[in-house]
């Protein structure tokens, strides 16, 4: 699976690209503070060189890189993209097998989480996730985060814990639930496995508390 930003916004031409917002963005922040090129390239650990392109839209930036800036500026990573908004009649296309992937708490533990599309309104937020589970897959800790969580199970057999039920998932079934709810896969029942998980949140601070991904 690629592991570059592959979410492509069709969009007029007179509205700012992802990676134009970003740029700015990060800028808009890093004047503020007073901070300089330099001062931001070296707590990021990134070139100075490869900065300047980031501020200018001319390359597209790995989630782990916007995540470092982000630290380096001391704000949150959501805060770079909620002002991105799509317009009427935008569309967000990604190919498959293209989405961006993401960092989350079971990364290390053999999940692949693919993130499908942005949210940028102002009031609904939500996070569609391409999850995937492989034979090194491990059972961590539940997960507890704001918001309504849905998850449709696309390919296998797994075993699903929300609270103290537990859930059978096979290809067709869906499963919906409180997210504050303790939750996690259980037992690979018949691999491959591959869910969405989309999470919906019902104010922008449930968004930017959200422990999911930690």
């Amino acid at each position: 699976m690629s592991k570059q930003q592959t979410i492509v916004t069709t969009e007029p031409a007179t509205h700012q690209s992802l990676d134009k917002h970003l740029g700015n963005t990060l800028r808009h922040i890093r004047t503020e503070n007073g901070l300089t090129i330099a001062d931001v390239a070296m707590r990021a650990n990134v070139s100075r060189g490869m900065l300047s392109k980031i501020e200018n839209g001319l390359t597209s930036p790995s989630l782990e890189k916007l995540e470092h800036l982000a630290n380096a500026l001391g704000v949150k990573l959501s805060r770079l993209f909620h002002d991105y908004d799509t317009p009427i009649g935008g569309a967000q296309y990604v190919k498959n097998g293209e989405g961006m992937e993401v960092v989350r708490r079971g990364t290390k533990s053999g999940h692949t989480y693919q993130l499908l599309a942005y949210d940028t309104g102002p009031k609904k937020l939500f996070e569609p996730f391409l999850i995937t589970l492989n034979e090194e897959s491990e059972v961590f800790d539940p997960f507890e985060h704001a918001g309504t969580e849905f998850i449709y199970m696309l390919e296998g057999k797994l075993e699903y814990s929300v609270g103290d039920e537990r859930f059978i998932l096979e290809p067709g079934d869906s499963l919906t639930f409180h997210a504050e709810q303790p939750h996690r896969p259980e037992t690979k029942l018949q691999m491959p496995i591959q869910y969405l998980a989309i999470i919906y949140y019902d104010s922008l601070d449930d968004f930017e508390d959200d422990s999911y991904k930690n």
